[in-house]
């Protein structure tokens, strides 16, 4: 699927990727002003065959019987996409969840288009580095305030300054974060 999306038609739309298996996932929501349903789900997915099949399904289970509610959506957890492909390999369960992600993120987009603050739900940030315990948001941030190689990020963050098996991860985040922003 090569032609570009017409994001106009849209009034949620997330993204989210993983820099540790190269999966991006974008969605593009169709929402119900009135009810909040979710009509349409366009969604790409550059990556593995696991991680096209939690999009695809997610797509179904969002829109199927009318549509959930954006607030149904919300709920939903990687375990109810696993258990609607009827499984997935232990390392391929990071699909599900990047899927989730971008649904999550979509909703999000919704009530910030539709000033609807009060709405929005942000995302826990994951523990990168538990010796300083850094997060993968200490990380995002340092990298949109101007760190653009590791050496910067550790004079601002201090991850892996005792933990330096923590020190690839932190790499493959700050190339994500630079493809993301910049």
């Amino acid at each position: 699927m090569t032609e570009k999306v017409d994001e106009t038609r849209y009034n949620g739309i997330g993204k989210v990727g993983s820099p540790a298996c190269g999966d991006e996932l974008r969605v593009w929501l169709k929402v119900d002003s009135q009810t909040e349903k979710i009509k349409e789900f366009h969604w790409r997915t550059f990556g593995c065959g696991s991680a096209i099949a939690a999009t695809s399904i997610t797509s179904e289970m969002v829109t199927e019987n009318g549509g959930m509610t954006l607030e149904e959506a919300r709920k939903m957890k990687p375990q109810d996409i696993i258990i609607r492909l009827g499984g997935l390999p232990a390392r391929k369960i990071h699909c599900s969840v990047l899927c989730d992600k971008a649904l999550r993120d979509a909703i999000n987009d919704y009530y910030r288009r539709a000033k609807q603050f009060d709405k929005i739900v942000g995302e826990a940030s994951r523990v990168v580095d538990p010796v300083s315990k850094v997060t993968d948001h200490d990380i995002e941030q340092a990298v949109k305030d101007g760190a653009r190689t590791l050496e910067v990020v550790q004079q601002k963050t201090k991850v892996g300054i005792g933990n330096p098996a923590c020190l690839p991860a932190v790499e493959e985040l700050i190339k994500f974060y630079i493809e993301k922003y910049f």
